[in-house]
């Protein structure tokens, strides 16, 4: 007896091998439409955070000046270390050692930021916002760099144990702040400036400085004599080039002015500064290092102007 045919599985099977392809076509093309809209709220995400922050990593050339003293590095803008290379160069023409100028770079932190300020507290005024009141000069003479920086150290060295005993309480003493323990944040700072600035720590300081101004040999002689004492140094006259020598008779001496000149170097059209074997070229885009150059006469540094 013949029953009725069985369905031919054949028949069945062909249509529904196009329906799961058309299914997977269809999931891969939406998968594909996710993506694309994924990838482009990314790409409008990182095109609005790069013009937001995109500068933070490729930022443009910044004034300032960095010291790098066994490993460690603080830095100073243009202003800041204009003013820093006045301290530390009034304690090395007194002979002071470094913990001195360490002292005052604490204090002068603290007091005004390294700044050269015509108001403070009451009658406050100046680097260390020093009080005409209270004997230290007058305005006019306080808001001298160099009076105000050798006023301090005249107060410092009658300090018992300035040498050895905490900066902080050095400071203190000369100071008599409402704020006794406001150095002490700048202390670490402070002692690596002192090192690179007092020249204790040879070719440790350098600078940039987008926009220098023009050469002024004959200011920077006079800025010297300032700061350092002596006579002014003489300013070649068979430029151009224009260049300034100077000598010393220590070595930590020739390291603070070449310091001083790379503080000074954008106020005065400094062009290239050569202290022994070593030379230095300011930059306007990067912190330039100094590099090897032919050796000159010991203990002498030459600053060349444009």
């Amino acid at each position: 007896m013949t029953g009725p045919s069985a369905p031919r599985r054949a028949s069945s099977s062909a249509p529904t091998k196009t329906v799961y392809a058309r299914r997977r076509l269809a999931v891969g093309l939406v998968g594909f439409a996710i993506l694309g809209v994924v990838i482009a709220l990314v790409a409008g995400l990182a095109v609005r955070w790069w013009e937001s922050h995109g500068t933070a990593i490729f930022p443009s050339p910044q004034d300032g000046c960095v010291a790098t003293v066994g490993g460690q590095t603080a830095s100073l803008d243009l202003e800041q270390a204009y003013n820093a290379a006045i301290i530390a160069g009034v304690a090395v023409q007194r002979g002071l050692a470094p913990r001195a100028v360490s002292i005052a770079f604490a204090t002068a932190l603290q007091e005004s930021g390294l700044r050269n300020l015509d108001h403070g507290d009451r009658d406050s005024v100046g680097l260390f916002q020093q009080r005409p009141s209270q004997g230290w000069g007058t305005v006019a003479q306080i808001m001298n760099p160099q009076y105000s920086a050798g006023k301090f150290y005249d107060a410092l060295v009658r300090i018992a144990n300035w040498q050895t005993r905490d900066i902080t309480e050095v400071a203190q003493a000369v100071q008599r702040s409402g704020v006794p323990d406001g150095y002490r944040k700048h202390v670490d700072r402070a002692r690596i400036l002192g090192s690179a600035m007092s020249g204790e720590t040879a070719a440790a300081f350098t600078c940039v400085a987008t926009t220098p101004k023009a050469a002024d040999p004959a200011g920077y002689a006079t800025m010297l004599k300032a700061t350092y004492g002596g006579t002014a140094p003489g300013v070649a006259a068979d430029g151009p080039p224009a260049r300034v020598d100077v000598t010393a008779a220590a070595d930590a001496t020739i390291w603070s002015v070449a310091t001083a000149s790379q503080a000074w170097a954008s106020a005065f059209g400094i062009t290239q500064i050569q202290a022994g074997e070593k030379t230095w070229h300011p930059s306007t885009t990067d912190l330039p290092l100094w590099s090897s150059a032919t050796p000159q006469p010991a203990r002498t540094v030459s600053v060349t102007f444009a």
